[in-house]
């Protein structure tokens, strides 16, 4: 059955235009004339006109449609399928200098009577060769630009597919993305069909990624390579495999939809086996054979023993970029009788499902070879670790013969304070007679990093942490971590107050993918908490969204979960926000209860306990640093760790008048203020506080600690000291010097935006639009008031008195004629945006 005849001259290439104009120019000069192009390319539409063009002139035309003795114009359509006879006449006609003559054929096959008919009807004059439309003509057929160039992608301008789409697409709704219609593809049906089974053959085996490879498409079709060559010649000719060896787009979707299941699956089937037996990539192959991308199981028909190691082999190709396919290509293997557990395990933690992960390598731990067994013991010590249990991660280590065990295993020893343990296993000799990798480079530099944070300097720890961090960036998202070298250097860094170190780090991990998406959410999380650091709170929630409604993260385990419960906790804090401190105070309580002191949870235990003497819970904490002591104790004091969390105990003294406790931590503060810039600037900044919490407050003492720790870009710590300082002192001229020191420190105030402000910043949009109406100090105020905060909260938060911040809203009344305090909330969230009226009723006279 042929394909239904175009006869719109629209359809022709300028090559077959400018023979028609030929014929209409001088209808009763010779012509002869050879029209070649693949099928589809419009040759039956140029001979359709030029039977009309030449009718109108006169002539007898003699064409397939209409035979005809003794015509003046002699049309032959399809030559490449006429018999050797037929064409011996032809080739005699060709031969008459008066002859009128067009033979339009594909470029294969070219038999040896038409190659003579060919050849005699280049003496006259050379072939003509259609070629596809120009994107000019195919917007000519289509109402828009985008939807030609959509026509132009599927169909490549071939004339035939073109009219088939366009087609199609004049009933299509101009509001939705332009897609293939149905009834484009239907005729491929017919033209499928019409093809030798060799040939419907090869176009399948091109549809499932075999590309023009003689050799797997030989053995595919037990035929020699002279014999593909041949085929490939026929679906060139076809008009559906183009001339670089790839299908039409517009033809591979309709042979994926019209070919038969079975047929499908088989040929991908053999071409995988095939080109496992080779050595060749087998993915491309077998990936459509799983069927939809969230269901676990292959499609009907596409099982088997015989495919069990292609399934494997096809798992471990995409391992690196894709763990969650790699784990269902693993289940495949399985299900194809292959032993796979502990590949499938690794896949499946890497995809970030540890709880999967785990039941699939306690699996291979009991069943598997040595080898896997080995494994199996990597991936469940690193989802231990993951889950915030260092200490039972050890004893899998130890068993493991991974190449990262020893460092990994040392990391944990040092994490629970077993330094002379650690020590051991990275000592030389201590390897274990696998052959080095990038991995294992990686994990003993972060070994020794994390050995130089507790026995050496920062600058030391950091430089083992980057370079790790450049060693295994390559890597990308396809290494199980334990860590990230990225996240220990920033934990590190922030202990030193290298806050820039930090967020450069975590920027080339998460640029980079690193340990995939196991690993985000703790990226994320660190850079959210440098962000709470710096004094952006706003920023910082906006970075991780999910930490502002209260949930976890998806992705978070254990001590990850810890770490986020910590970082909601201390933006509440940091916003003066005791309503949204006491509702994460359940969930950080039971985070922390779930997890053993080590030396990374440090970071969260400090910030909590902060906000534990925030609410009075105190008792919560104190098991967890009674803990921390000891373990620090065990490490030998390290500077490096001690220094921060005496600093938030400080901070927790203060918060509960303990003055002794305060003394106390500031003191040993003070022990360490050679140890690092950041050590020096806390030890400074502890004495401050030691006048500020007796009242007896000399400014410049005050001003000097809040400048070292602001240059150390710990922006809300020496705000807060420098106003704090202000709000205690008796001396009203010490008051202002030290106001004027908060608010030069103090970072851009942050204004919540909509999702379509692009998030936070100084200033929305909105805010822009009133800017003229109110100052910028205004503008401050009214945003914090719309926030739901008091006047006293805004003071505090501003460095303010409570009546500057009065005067201010009554300034602000006034200056919007606002009459009542309904009436200004309104004017000024139209203004600069903002939150709900508050639900909570400060004190009276703190409202407007």
């Amino acid at each position: 059955m042929s394909a239904p005849v175009l006869t719109d001259p629209r359809m022709l290439s300028a090559s077959g235009l400018d023979l028609l104009s030929r014929l209409v120019a001088d209808p009763h000069a010779p012509l002869r004339v050879a029209v070649v192009a693949p099928g589809g390319y419009g040759k039956t539409t140029l001979l359709h006109q030029l039977d009309e063009a030449g009718r109108r002139a006169g002539l007898s035309v003699a064409a397939p449609w209409r035979p005809l003795a003794d015509a003046e114009l002699l049309l032959v359509d399809d030559a490449h399928q006429l018999d050797e006879a037929r064409l011996d006449e032809l080739c005699a006609y060709a031969e008459r200098p008066d002859a009128r003559l067009v033979v339009a054929h594909r470029p294969w096959p070219r038999p040896a009577p038409l190659l003579r008919l060919l050849d005699s009807l280049r003496r006259a004059h050379p072939p003509v060769t259609l070629t596809a439309l120009t994107p000019e003509q195919i917007r000519a057929l289509v109402p828009t630009a985008e939807l030609a160039s959509f026509v132009a992608a599927q169909t490549q301008g071939i004339p035939r597919y073109v009219e088939r789409v366009a087609a199609g697409l004049s009933a299509a709704d101009p509001a939705l993305p332009p897609r293939v219609p149905a009834t484009a593809l239907a005729p491929f049906a017919a033209d499928l069909d019409d093809l030798p089974a060799d040939l419907r053959t090869l176009l399948l085996a091109v549809e499932a990624g075999a590309g023009l490879s003689y050799d797997l498409i030989a053995s595919l079709l037990g035929q020699d390579a002279g014999r593909v060559a041949d085929l490939v010649d026929a679906g060139r000719a076809t008009g559906m495999l183009a001339a670089d060896g790839t299908l039409v787009p517009l033809a591979r979707l309709a042979i994926a939809a019209l070919g038969t299941l079975a047929q499908r699956i088989d040929v991908r089937q053999r071409l995988a086996a095939s080109q496992l037996a080779r050595g060749g990539p087998v993915l491309p192959l077998v990936r459509p054979l799983l069927g939809s991308s969230s269901g676990a199981g292959l499609v009907p028909g596409a099982a088997g023993n015989d495919l069990g190691p292609v399934y494997e082999a096809a798992g471990e190709e995409a391992l690196g970029d894709d763990p969650a396919l790699a784990a269902r290509l693993f289940a495949a293997a399985a299900g194809a009788g292959r032993t796979t557990a502990a590949r499938r395990a690794l896949a499946t933690a890497l995809s970030g499902d540890l709880d999967q992960a785990s039941r699939l390598a306690d699996q291979a731990l009991v069943a598997g070879t040595a080898e896997q067994r080995s494994e199996a013991a990597y991936v469940s010590a690193v989802v231990l670790t993951h889950r915030g249990q260092p200490a039972q991660a050890v004893a899998l280590y130890d068993w493991s013969r991974h190449g990262a065990a020893p460092g990994f295993g040392a990391i944990g020893l040092i994490a629970t304070g077993r330094l002379a343990e650690a020590e051991q296993r990275t000592a030389p000799g201590g390897a274990t007679g696998e052959p080095p990798t990038s991995l294992s480079a990686t994990a003993s530099l972060m070994a020794r990093g994390v050995h130089d944070s507790v026995t050496a300097s920062p600058t030391a720890a950091l430089s083992a942490l980057v370079q790790a961090s450049a060693l295994i960036e390559p890597a990308g998202p396809g290494v199980l971590l334990a860590d990230s070298p990225a996240a220990l250097g920033a934990i590190i860094a922030v202990q030193g107050a290298e806050l820039d170190t930090a967020d450069t780090l975590l920027a080339r991990a998460v640029r980079s993918g690193t340990g995939g998406a196991l690993l985000q959410p703790r990226h994320r999380l660190l850079q959210a908490w440098i962000l709470m650091l710096r004094g952006r709170p706003v920023a910082a929630e906006q970075h991780v969204p999910a930490l502002v409604a209260g949930d976890a993260p998806a992705g978070q385990h254990g001590r990850d979960v810890l770490l986020g419960a910590a970082l909601r906790a201390g933006l509440a804090r940091r916003n003066s926000d005791l309503v949204a401190l006491r509702a994460s105070w359940p969930d950080a309580c039971q985070a922390l209860i779930g997890q053993p002191v080590d030396l990374f949870g440090l970071l969260p235990l400090a910030e909590l306990t902060v906000a534990a003497a925030r609410l009075g819970e105190q008792q919560r904490v104190a098991d967890h640093l009674d803990q921390a002591d000891q373990l620090l104790t065990s490490l030998g004091d390290p500077a490096l760790w001690s220094t921060p969390l005496h600093w938030s105990r400080l901070h927790a003294a203060i918060l509960a008048e303990d003055h002794a406790s305060v003394e106390r931590h500031a003191e040993a503060l003070d022990r360490n203020r050679d140890f690092s810039p950041y050590a020096a600037a806390v030890a400074a900044a502890g004495a401050a506080w030691q006048q500020v919490m007796t009242g007896r407050i000399e400014p410049d003492p005050v001003i000097e600690a809040a400048r070292r720790l602001g240059a150390l870009g710990l922006t809300w710590d020496a705000t807060r000291l420098a106003g704090q300082a202000a709000i205690r002192t008796p001396d009203r001229k010490a008051m202002t010097v030290l106001l004027d020191c908060a608010r030069t420190l103090q970072a851009p105030t942050e204004v919540r935006g909509t999702p379509d402000s692009g998030g936070a910043g100084t200033r929305t949009r909105a805010a822009d639009a009133g800017q003229h109406l109110l100052s910028e100090r205004e503008h401050e105020v009214a945003a914090l008031v719309l926030e739901g905060l008091t006047y006293k909260q805004v003071a505090e938060r501003l460095y303010l008195s409570a009546k500057t911040v009065e005067h201010h809203m009554a300034r602000i009344r006034q200056r919007l004629g606002c009459t009542d305090r309904q009436e200004l909330l309104a004017r000024l969230r139209s203004l600069i945006g903002g939150a709900a009226e508050p639900a909570s009723t400060p004190p009276p006279g703190t409202r407007p």
